[in-house]
């Protein structure tokens, strides 16, 4: 049942959690602190029954030497990311800080994955996942330590299914956190960025699981193994739906329709950034953000910083809606941002120089938009020129040298890239200019075949001629009116693409210039269309190409210094060591070859378990044909190696996806291992028709 705004005013009153107003006579409110680190905790491994008779591995982080009697909220983080070994490290640094704080954690493997039972379902964010989540938050609420109230957190999946979930406000979910996610999954997500198709390591990672049985026994049972290594791997479900639809809208509901309170964080280096903004205005539920200089990690784990502390931020808001502690949450900023400065293009970890703005809603009150036409003489002026057009011939390797899987991290110089691409520039900026929110692109252009991409780039020019990356987005052109019905273009006529980039915060300096780069190309995170081609742009006259930037104020409030301290030290599982995941990896261009252009990724990771030594490897190799772009190819390797009881178990995969003028290739082997030897093998092949990619 939805309940009214009026009717949460009162709930809130009637507890005592409602902000005070008043005159300016009324007493300040006192808040009350965080809940303290007073408690210890157990884990203890139990399982939770679904309906369908399968049931769900949890692991419960317990507080211990509480009175008797004493009921405690639950903190629900369900993902597919194995929680007793791959995940394992994260989830106690985070569930032991919660658990110590009169939380109890649930770490719960979805269906299929990790050592729960069942098979894994068809696809990410299933119809299964979201019905078992639902029974999950439902059995927590009536366990015998619980008082009835269940919270919701995580990051990227964490995230996205913390917010499907509050889409359907089961009764007990009282609030979520959810870090690094979106709730629009075919635009946003990495299968189609910006609507057009990407395979990246994600994709090796998540097929390759699929088949993987759960630690520590790693059962070789049939009716274990054998519906894990058959399932149909997920990135072939993905190239079937090639356009927006019903497949990919199933897992959503509007965001009007959630009424649990969400406290959104997310990181301008990160590709799901621009779901924040949308869920501030939209969302009617209560609703506080934080974004900050990072990419797509925790704010006191990110490649880049400042750091800051989230753990604490987020006792404070579960204290509130799951306990009733008053700790001022929605006194808060409703949005701190972090306002970047000018940073040195480059891949290598730094902290970005900027201060903290608070705003009361989104957009920033006083906010307004400067438009810059692009100019014949490939400048960015406040005036339209009376004319003028500039041809671009299509490369399709263009973005090679961009460093970029997506629309995140820090990427090097982008010289190399601008060097095949239209480039317009503003003069030296004579003063600072400061930007937060989506630049808009409206671009009038032409392509001399039935397929282009567009993709736009903001860039900071240094006086010293380096040149750092803003943001930037693309358009697939078919999808120029549409997403769920693509048309192609007629050669040679000249169509408006109108399109926001991805969110931005930053203050170009004094001496500066503002770049805007044009490409019909940013490969490999886009697959290439598979026409030679030139596209046309239009520059002057009535229907003049521009840019808006969403100007703001370099002044203004910045956020209660209290809100942003220092990270502390996170707990560890003593018995687990070994590297990061995959990471730092590898990210290296190849020398062309036959007018083949190569790109190879690739990393590895070791991790001790006390069961025994995991081994991972993932390599990708990326070509296409300058002179015939139709043939693309990624080439996909992975592997997961454990020993565990005196032998080896080894999971491996390739995959093969290539293209013609008319049709993808897909090709997939998961095959299993016992030391050296075959258990099981299972490959997958299908040819499936472009669809306007």
């Amino acid at each position: 049942m939805r309940r009214s705004t009026v009717t949460i005013l009162i709930l809130l009153l009637s507890a005592g959690l409602a902000p005070a107003r008043g005159s300016a006579s009324a007493a300040p409110r006192r808040y009350q602190s965080a809940s303290p680190p007073r408690y210890g905790f157990t884990m203890e491994r139990t399982r939770i029954p679904m309906r369908n008779g399968i049931t769900l591995a949890a692991t419960l982080y317990m507080p211990t030497g509480a009175p008797q009697g004493a009921h405690f909220p639950a903190i629900l983080n369900y993902l597919p990311y194995r929680k007793d070994d791959d995940s394992a490290q994260e989830q106690y640094g985070i569930f032991s800080y919660f658990a110590r704080r009169g939380f109890v954690g649930a770490a719960v493997d979805i269906q299929g994955f990790g050592d729960s039972g069942g098979a894994p379902p068809d696809r990410e964010y299933s119809a299964v996942e979201r019905h078992d989540g639902e029974q999950v938050i439902a059995w927590l609420a009536r366990q015998p330590w619980s008082n009835g109230k269940v919270g919701m957190f995580g990051i990227s999946w964490g995230a996205f299914n913390s917010i499907q979930m509050a889409m359907r406000n089961p009764p007990a979910l009282k609030a979520i956190i959810a870090v690094d996610g979106t709730n629009r999954l075919y635009k946003d997500d990495i299968h189609y960025i910006d609507g057009i198709f990407h395979v990246d390591e994600y994709e090796l990672y998540m097929d390759l699981s699929q088949g993987i049985s759960g630690a520590p026994d790693f059962s070789l049972a049939t009716s274990v193994i054998g519906p894990r290594m058959n399932s149909k791997p997920w990135t072939l479900a993905y190239l079937e739906h090639q356009r927006d639809g019903a497949f990919w809208h199933r897992p959503e509901r509007p965001l009007s329709t959630i009424h649990v309170p969400c406290f959104l964080i997310g990181g301008l280096h990160d590709g799901y950034r621009d779901s924040i903004p949308r869920m501030l205005e939209q969302v009617p539920a209560p609703v506080k953000a934080w974004i900050g200089p990072w990419n797509h990690s925790w704010p006191d784990d990110s490649d880049y910083g400042p750091l800051y502390g989230w753990r604490g931020q987020a006792v404070r808001w579960f204290d509130y809606w799951l306990k009733g502690r008053n700790t001022g949450v929605l006194a808060d900023p409703k949005l701190m941002i972090y306002l970047q400065h000018w940073y040195p293009p480059g891949a290598q970890d730094q902290d970005i120089p900027g201060v903290w703005r608070a705003y009361a809603k989104w957009p920033p009150r006083g906010r307004w938009q400067e438009r810059l036409y692009l100019q014949p003489d490939h400048a960015l002026d406040a005036k339209a020129a009376a004319s003028g057009r500039d041809r671009l011939p299509y490369v399709p390797s263009t973005g090679k040298n961009s460093g970029i899987f997506w629309w995140g991290d820090l990427l090097p110089d982008q010289r190399p890239v601008d060097a095949h691409s239209l480039v317009y520039d503003t003069k030296p900026l004579s003063h600072a200019v400061a930007i937060i929110g989506f630049p808009h692109l409206m671009l009038r252009a032409a392509a001399s075949a039935p397929l282009a991409d567009w993709f736009a780039r903001l860039e900071d020019v240094a006086p010293d001629g380096r040149v750092t990356l803003i943001t930037g987005a693309g358009l697939n052109g078919a999808q120029r009116n549409s997403m769920l019905y693509p048309k192609y273009l007629v050669p040679g006529k000249f169509y408006t693409f109108s399109f926001n980039l991805h969110l931005a915060s930053y203050v170009f300096p004094k001496g500066h210039r503002i770049r805007l780069a044009l490409s019909n190309a940013m490969w490999p995170m886009a697959w290439p269309t598979p026409y030679r081609m030139h596209t046309t742009v239009q520059l002057g006259g009535p229907q003049a190409s521009w840019i808006d930037l969403p100007r703001v104020r370099r002044k203004g409030r910045a956020p209660p210094p209290a809100l942003l301290t220092r990270p502390r030290p996170v707990a560890r599982l003593a018995d687990i060591k070994g590297s990061d995941y995959l990471w730092p990896a590898s990210y290296k261009v190849l020398p062309d070859k036959d007018g083949r252009s190569r790109v190879l990724w690739h990393g590895s990771s070791y991790t001790r378990f006390p069961w025994g030594l995991m081994h991972r490897r993932e390599s990708l190799t990326y070509e296409v044909d300058n002179a015939n772009p139709a043939d693309a190819e990624d080439i996909g390797r992975a592997l997961y190696a454990q020993t565990v009881a005196g032998h080896t178990l080894t999971w491996r995969s390739r995959l093969s996806v290539r293209s013609d003028l008319h049709d993808f290739f897909y090709q997939y082997t998961r095959t299993l291992l016992r030391d050296g030897k075959v258990v099981i093998s299972r490959t997958w092949k299908k040819t499936v028709p472009r669809d306007h990619q």
